[in-house]
């Protein structure tokens, strides 16, 4: 089994969803977090690295704060990171 896609659901409406793509051309594997808001329904993409750790804990550090709306612990980060994995190859 292989995860393709997590949906988040924060505060205040805002929601993100992460989802795993290929480039096709040198197969690079990457996934684009998408973030919603109620004003931006169509949202704002994120390309992640799906092979580099620090490109994946900085995403969940921007997903932690956007979703919960406040600067959060190394633990509430954590949480996101640790769904993040899920479809990363790391």
């Amino acid at each position: 089994m292989k995860i393709t896609r997590i949906d988040f659901e924060g505060r205040d409406g805002r929601y993100a969803t992460a989802q795993r793509k290929s480039d096709g051309k040198n197969m690079t594997e990457f996934f684009v977090v998408t973030t919603m808001t109620p004003e931006h329904a169509n949202g704002r993409e994120h390309f992640v690295n799906a092979t580099c750790e620090e490109d994946i804990f900085s995403m969940a550090e921007c997903l932690q704060l956007f979703l919960d709306g406040y600067e959060g612990t190394n633990s509430d980060i954590h949480d996101y990171y640790n769904e993040l994995l899920k479809i990363s190859e790391c």
